[in-house]
């Protein structure tokens, strides 16, 4: 059955992003669920990597994996005043079990901090405990009232991170470090470029003292919170009187930190590199890198070419698509819609001259190739790809991020954007961290996506809301 055409960017970005998630195979909605997706084997597939990719890096640094429950007594998410209130509206609660209604309901995990904190209270005793380092990978519940595939849906697939310490300083280290990690992977596996910041008080992790993000700009010029690492302060060890005895032999409250990345970067994966033509996915990341498509006419060529098509893609590690009953155009569209990095073509002359074609996704350029230089030109093409897709994606941070020095420039600029024109962008300008600020930028649909951690955009100033002295611009930004 023929697909339908893919959306153009330039007509409804938003349409383009659905058009690209189901025809690239990447998931659907469940319909039968409300708000939720079901992912299919080539999202999954990348979320496979994705998550290969975290957990290593975490494992380096000394945390450990553990699974805790899904199901949290709802006089937990209580015992923290601003984490519930902040929760609240996203709740679903369980009230009957067994056929019984339960003498306390059961929320479905949104996040696991309370929970955490009943168990840190019964691990954690002395400084010697110290640090606890922790990660779980798992899904969640956050009820929705408008879904979108991979970027907000009522249930999603995350890591969360949650660590104990015994200073301040220690646990605020943690929370940059694993920032770090977040960036490193989204730039160096992703090809995604971000801009690492401090979230502002009005729009940090409920019960958090701060909170930290990755943020990054797609094609649509719209940002994109990747990830978020938040330094707890003692809020949910005072909560959950999760105390121990210090060095010095007297008690405190431990420091805690929660991390965490979801699902949401494969929206961000597909909205950073895709094309008209459907997913574009970096090498890194694809699960499939290479497809090689063998095209015959005759029954008497077939042999001869399989032979050698089967022959080449062992060597390089590349998917041989020999089924019957398809065209090679046919082939190639699949594949093309799929992401798949680079798609190697040989018919009976290629075999004859001992020379395959090698065609790149991202650029759609074709080069015949000797056979025998096959293995390496692949590597290399692979390398330059991932290198140029990130380039690709830095220029356009670039050329998209704007200054402006007075509220009725911010305004005027994003006035202007909508997500279905795809016409964002991030707007540096001096901002106070006040909620008075933060109040005023959502006047015209606009927040304060972070406050970078480092002065890339002409240092302090004085906020164009208040007048005050502040010591660097924010990005301010429409985000999704």
């Amino acid at each position: 059955m023929a697909q339908s055409p893919i959306t153009p960017r330039g007509e409804d970005f938003a349409a383009w992003y659905q058009d690209v998630v189901i025809q690239g195979d990447m998931a659907e909605p469940a319909e039968i669920v409300k708000g939720c997706m079901v992912i299919k084997p080539n999202g999954y597939a990348v979320w496979e990597l994705l998550q290969r990719e975290f957990d290593d890096r975490f494992k380096a640094t000394g945390h450990q994996n553990i699974y805790l429950p899904l199901l949290i007594p709802q006089s937990f998410l209580q015992k923290e005043a601003e984490h519930v209130e902040g929760f609240s509206p996203e709740l679903a609660v369980v009230t009957i079990a067994g056929g019984k209604p339960l003498e306390e309901p059961y929320v479905i995990r949104p996040t696991s901090e309370t929970i955490v904190g009943h168990f840190f209270a019964k691990w954690i005793q002395s400084w010697r405990d110290l640090p606890l380092l922790l990660n779980q990978w798992a899904n969640v519940m956050r009820w929705e009232l408008r879904t979108r595939l991979f970027l907000r849906t009522t249930e999603f697939l995350w890591q969360e991170g949650h660590t104990a310490h015994a200073t301040h300083d220690d646990a605020l280290d943690e929370v940059l470090r694993i920032l770090d990690i977040y960036a490193d992977v989204a730039e160096n596996v992703m090809a995604m470029p971000v801009i690492k910041g401090r979230k502002t008080q009005s729009e940090k992790f409920a019960g958090a003292v701060s909170s930290f993000a990755i943020e990054a700009m797609m094609q649509s010029g719209l940002a994109l919170q990747a990830g978020t690492s938040h330094d707890l302060g003692q809020n949910f060890g005072r909560a959950f009187n999760v105390q121990f005895q210090t060095s010095e032999g007297t008690l405190d409250y431990v420091w805690q930190t929660s991390w965490g990345v979801s699902t949401r970067l494969i929206g961000g994966l597909v909205m950073s590199h895709s094309d008209d033509k459907g997913l574009v996915l970096p090498p890194k990341l694809a699960p499939i890198k290479a497809v090689l498509v063998p095209i015959y006419r005759k029954d008497e060529e077939k042999a001869q070419v399989l032979e050698t098509a089967h022959r080449i893609a062992k060597e390089v590690g590349a998917k041989v698509d020999d089924r019957e009953g398809q065209t090679p155009g046919a082939k190639f569209f699949h594949w093309e819609r799929r992401g798949v990095p680079v798609v190697l073509e040989l018919g009976p002359r290629d075999v004859a001259s001992g020379k395959i074609v090698l065609k790149r996704r991202d650029t759609g350029s074709k080069e015949p190739v000797p056979q025998s230089e096959i293995n390496c030109m692949l590597n290399d093409t692979l390398d330059r790809m991932q290198t140029d897709l990130y380039k690709k994606a830095k220029d356009q941070l670039k050329s998209r991020t704007v200054l402006a020095n007075s509220i009725e420039e911010v305004e005027g600029i994003l006035n202007e954007v909508t997500a279905e024109k795809g016409n964002g962008k991030f707007v540096m300008a001096h901002v106070k961290d006040d909620p008075a600020c933060d109040a005023r930028m959502k006047e015209f649909k606009a927040t304060i996506r972070c406050i970078p951690t480092q002065d890339e955009y002409d240092g302090p100033g004085k906020c164009i809301v208040t007048g005050e002295n502040v010591d660097r611009r924010v990005v301010i930004a429409k985000a999704y």
